[in-house]
């Protein structure tokens, strides 16, 4: 199974950010997990983005096995700049489909909306997504302190697989997400947000901002 992560690392994440970097190296360290009988073979690919005149969009780590993961550390990338979410989505689609895995699972953390995408519409993600969908791969959205994913439902992932996170809870929901990717990857189990999750990841918290 291949892993891709996209890290939002626009301005306003700098308060998040060392929490989201080890939330990412919690998800690898979970993923490589042999517990509960779902040890997989996997690799992730982390790529993180924001917008410094057009869009910046920098690989960290690329089909590195999970099992020997490399720890990611803010000395490797810090936030700046604004969120061409889009444009970024399309990058991180294009690498998972050149490596065209048997099964893939697409992880977005982002804590804002769109506001600099200049290559592609919301069309044309949402387009690139249903083939995603269409091939049996997994996508989700997480907000980082930040509930109103709506760009997630413009371009068609479900209420279901979209999930908000309060800080302090990051690291704990990101080893879940590795849990279900790993039944995803040994059982086929599709990826969706319960109610325990939520609960874990204090989405209450945020949505009663």
């Amino acid at each position: 199974m291949q892993a891709y992560i996209l890290l939002d690392r626009s301005g306003s994440m700098q308060s998040l950010w060392v929490e989201a970097l080890s939330s990412v190296n919690a998800y690898a360290k979970e993923l490589a997990s042999k517990k509960d009988g779902d040890a997989v073979d996997s690799h992730i690919t982390l790529a993180v983005f924001d917008d410094q005149a057009g869009l910046q969009f920098d690989v960290l780590r690329r089909k590195q096995p999970a099992l020997h993961w490399e720890t990611v550390t803010d000395q490797e990338a810090t936030p700046r700049g604004m969120t061409p979410l889009l444009d970024a989505l399309i990058r991180i689609i294009a690498l998972a489909d050149a490596d065209n895995p048997q099964k893939a699972v697409i992880v977005v953390m982002t804590d804002g909306q769109e506001n600099a995408s200049r290559e592609v519409t919301r069309e044309g993600v949402k387009a690139a997504l249903d083939r995603v969908k269409a091939k049996g791969w997994e996508v989700v959205f997480l907000g980082a302190n930040f509930d109103n994913i709506s760009d997630a439902s413009s371009v068609g992932v479900g209420g279901s697989k979209q999930m908000a996170m309060s800080p302090g809870t990051m690291n704990e929901s990101m080893e879940r997400l590795a849990r279900k990717s790993r039944a995803y990857a040994a059982q086929s189990a599709p990826i969706d947000f319960d109610e325990a999750d939520r609960n874990v990841a204090q989405e209450a918290k945020i949505k009663n901002k």
